[in-house]
């Protein structure tokens, strides 16, 4: 099993229910442009915020092929495509409160989106991020998120 961090595989980054289901097999075979971007986002956000938190991050979504990420209701241009973004859990965390954990850690982002009070999308681009923080409920569009 290929250890990203002290915390986080490669494995836990590309699992998924969904290839799985589906039999969708190059969802386990990431080129390594994908690999690379994977180990940027362990590196800078996912192992930053194990650290900081004390606690295990539950990784519910990583990479995602495009047929994967298509089979999920996902947007073509998703980060998850790149290996630049995870959906991610903090058990006994409410999912504002991993928000404002990473802002306190100041922790570096392209974007953190809290959806649906299930979830925290973060990503990160090697190229530069933009810090950008969004929420996402049922039946509403994306609005602008203050921590």
């Amino acid at each position: 099993m290929e250890k990203l961090s002290k915390n986080f595989t490669l494995f836990e980054l590309l699992s998924s229910p969904t290839a799985h289901r589906q039999k969708i097999f190059e969802q386990f075979t990431p080129s390594e442009n994908v690999k690379d971007n994977l180990l940027a986002l362990v590196t800078n956000v996912l192992q930053p915020l194990r650290d900081y938190l004390g606690k295990p991050i539950v990784v519910t979504s990583g990479y995602r092929c495009p047929r994967v990420n298509s089979a999920v209701g996902g947007a073509r241009t998703s980060q998850h495509i790149k290996g630049q973004a995870a959906d991610i859990k903090v058990p006994g965390m409410s999912t504002l409160d991993v928000c404002k954990a990473v802002k306190a850690a100041g922790i570096e982002f392209d974007q953190m989106i809290e959806e649906y009070g299930s979830w925290v999308h973060i990503s990160f681009n090697k190229r530069g991020n933009r810090n950008q923080i969004f929420q996402k409920a049922s039946g509403k569009p994306y609005t602008a998120l203050t921590i």
